[in-house]
């Protein structure tokens, strides 16, 4: 049986951070969405459908993996927004050749014959629309990027015993390192943690990635997880439904958000129930508020809709899209979105939604020309010995051109 992993058209729910990446490639918990599709389906090989404007940067950097190209066989597809546990999983395996499994319109998984072999998720829908619809109103689909954010506690929690638990732990501290419970800590090979550290597993997991470095006197109270070779820097305060991919340097107080990877927030200042892409940097003493003075639920912008809308939430910090940068003393207002490629900076409050490749204050911002911003995100990813390729180049020129 083939299996395949498709975006559906809620991939602008996501946006600004899904401008970039699949769906698919959302991190909750320890783990992206698409990653935990394939630990519970046990899948050996990734077969995606994402959208056209991706499939070049996928297909670059993704040599080995199959990306909107199916075989005319039968093949399970699985939606990448579903929160997939054990009675999802078996509703999606218990599907017959042409069926679909549905809830409220959305099409949550569908086993079928491909008609065609080339396909991208703007029309995908065609390939199911003759199929026999089962519906299934106890599945759920991630929605909104800000149900990450209030459950990726409990999904870090999940992801421990689902995928850490029994892993091979190199559980070795310096002297003067303090790890409480821990046996509700996981520490991955060439991990380095200071003296002065100490890992707080009494109300949730701690995940130490491999060849991370935590530097002295940093504290990370769990559930929390610290992806592959990132650094907390000294003094850090990692506080409970915190996620930070892999090659992330982190400083001061962060607190139930989630970094994609790639982004630096090594400076004091707050950063509070936030989602951040990549190749981020946020300035020394940049600071978000993620509650109102009033205690009430919080309103954000949201793509679709071009407006805000109601979260439902009383504690929301910022979104804040790939490349985009604040100064020093920035100072970031609750429920913020900033889209990609934005150069932030000055006294003024940042607020409400800041659309993408723009640059200035809070007060007075411009467009930031796309040459400027192409020469700036080179030097970033040359930093980490990376290349800007010219797959990124057009994605990012396409973004830009819409924008303007």
């Amino acid at each position: 049986m083939n299996f395949v992993i498709f975006d559906d058209e809620k991939r602008s729910n996501f946006f600004p951070i899904t401008l970039t990446r699949s769906t698919g490639d959302l991190r909750v918990g320890i783990l992206k969405l698409r990653q935990r599709i394939i630990s519970y389906l046990d899948l050996s090989e990734t077969n995606v459908v994402i959208s056209s404007d991706l499939e070049a940067v996928y297909k670059e950097r993704h040599k080995t993996w199959k990306i909107n190209e199916v075989k005319d066989e039968e093949t399970l597809f699985v939606n990448s927004r579903i929160k997939i546990e054990k009675n999802s999983k078996k509703a999606i395996l218990n599907l017959q050749k042409n069926e679909c499994l549905v809830k409220d319109e959305i099409i949550l998984a569908a086993r079928c014959i491909p008609k065609k072999n080339k396909i991208t998720s703007e029309n995908l829908n065609n390939l199911f629309s003759d199929l026999k619809r089962i519906k299934n109103s106890d599945i759920n689909c991630w929605e909104y990027l800000w149900d990450f954010i209030g459950e990726n506690a409990e999904y870090i929690k999940r992801d421990f015993n689902d995928v850490f638990y029994d892993k091979d732990n190199y559980f070795e501290t310096e002297l003067g390192t303090t790890v409480i419970n821990p046996y509700n800590v996981w520490i991955g090979d060439g991990t380095v943690m200071k003296p002065g550290v100490v890992i707080d597993a009494t109300e949730g997991p701690v995940v130490i990635d491999e060849n991370v470095t935590i530097m002295s006197n940093a504290v990370i109270i769990g559930p929390a997880y610290i992806g592959k070779g990132s650094t907390i820097k000294v003094g850090a305060k990692i506080y409970e439904g915190t996620s930070i991919g892999p090659v992330c340097k982190i400083g001061g107080e962060v607190e139930e958000t989630i970094f994609q990877g790639y982004t630096n927030k090594q400076h004091d200042g707050f950063l509070g129930h936030s989602y951040l892409g990549e190749w981020i940097n946020l300035g020394a003493d940049t600071n978000n508020s993620d509650l109102k003075n009033n205690y009430g639920s919080v309103s954000i912008y949201f793509y679709p809709q071009t407006k805000k809308i109601n979260s439902k939430c009383n504690f929301l910090g910022a979104i804040i899209g790939d490349h985009s940068k604040t100064g020093i003393n920035s100072t970031i207002n609750t429920g913020t979105v900033i889209g990609i490629g934005c150069s932030l900076f000055g006294a003024d409050l940042l607020k409400n939604h800041i659309p993408s490749f723009n640059i200035g204050t809070g007060s007075k911002i411009v467009e930031y020309l796309l040459e400027e911003f192409l020469e700036t995100a080179v030097l970033v990813k040359k930093r980490r010995n990376l290349k800007f390729s010219e797959s990124e180049k057009e994605l990012y020129s396409k973004i830009h051109k819409q924008v303007s």
